[in-house]
């Protein structure tokens, strides 16, 4: 833009020059004395027309480009956010084109993210509203059928009562699910960090949970090591996060099977494997298995094993996160490697 106003102005200033030399020398030689006198009136009306003429010669690009992006900001400010402003320029205007278009990707990407989220909240809703309805509601029919007295003896009766029990520690499970999982979500989670030997507490861990695999038919197979390890981290949330890995294993289990559990040293961080052989899963499965509320088709479920809440992995996963550790899954053929991997020394 200088540039053009530069050569505007010394273009303008040199035409005027030679209509000043053409008017002398046309004075001078028909004998016009006052043509001298009469040409300094009309000489600035002809230099700022000269001076427009030129400038706007060298500008019609950057006008043309200007109007293009007063129109590509009308469209966008319409809600067109698909729409991109053409980029046909390196200066100052490219710039301003390429941030308009810079703007409007982060807008829509904001507006997306807005609709997930409030799509995240109402699946969320509806998950709650599922999970709980069905153990609410055989909590409620069983009451009734004992306030009714609805049952034909003694072994009934307490079929009943343990039913309801069942359901009501289902109910209770799914709640505990559902509070530890907001609250891993929180923003300012804190976590009660603490110098524990992260191979004891696992051996502790597996000690408690044999019975229950056992009593589906699961045996246990352990390599944790013999050596102590310790590790900084939150005892009660690790221990969730693994309790979480071993109840999965032991629902998608093959049954009589094998769960192997195991755990390694490498560098600066330790790995536990949960190790367990099941009905493969689709590609949309294996994607989605971290996903809150998500849960595999229910005729995988083991029998006796109530349904959980489809929050267990993502609770160990957030967990995982909070320790600055990773958890994946390993999937070949029937063959499925839970890794919670934690860092040696949690800042």
């Amino acid at each position: 833009m200088l540039i053009s106003l530069l050569i505007s102005f010394v273009g303008s200033v040199g035409v005027n020059n030679m209509l000043i030399i053409a008017a002398a020398k046309i004075s001078e030689r028909f004998n016009w004395p006052s043509l001298l006198y009469i040409f300094p009136y009309v000489l600035t009306p002809i230099f700022i027309v000269i001076f427009t003429l030129i400038f706007l010669f060298f500008t019609r690009k950057i006008v043309r480009d200007l109007i293009t992006l007063e129109q590509g900001l009308q469209i966008i400010s319409e809600g067109n956010l698909n729409y991109r402003v053409p980029v046909n320029r390196q200066d100052e205007l490219g710039r301003v084109a390429s941030n308009i278009n810079h703007m409007t990707e982060q807008l829509k990407q904001q507006i997306a993210k807005e609709r997930e989220l409030e799509q995240s909240k109402m699946d969320l809703i509806t998950g709650i509203s599922h999970d709980l309805r069905t153990p609410l509601t055989s909590i409620i029919g069983y009451i009734e059928l004992l306030k009714s007295e609805s049952f034909q003896d003694k072994a009934e009766y307490d079929r009943f009562i343990q039913n309801t029990y069942n359901k009501a520690t289902h109910l209770k499970k799914l709640l505990d699910d559902l509070f530890e999982y907001t609250r891993l979500n929180e923003v300012n989670t804190q976590l009660d960090l603490k110098n524990v030997d992260l191979c004891q507490l696992l051996d502790q861990l597996l000690f408690e949970f044999e019975p229950l695999a056992q009593e589906h038919g699961i045996r246990i197979e352990k390599k944790l090591g013999d050596a102590p390890i310790m590790i900084s981290l939150d005892s009660d949330k690790i221990a969730r996060a693994i309790d979480n890995l071993l109840m999965n294993a032991l629902k998608y289990s093959f049954k009589p099977g094998t769960i192997h559990i195991r755990m390694s040293v490498q560098h600066n961080h330790v790995t536990i494997e949960v190790e367990n052989k099941g009905i493969p899963l689709t590609i949309e499965q294996k994607n989605r298995l971290f996903d809150r509320f998500y849960k595999v088709d229910y005729s995988r479920n083991s029998e006796g094993i109530q349904s959980g809440s489809g929050l267990g992995l993502s609770i160990a996963r957030n967990i995982a996160d909070l320790h600055q550790g990773t958890l994946t899954l390993k999937h070949t053929r029937n063959v499925f490697i839970f890794q919670l991997s934690l860092p040696s020394n949690i800042q």
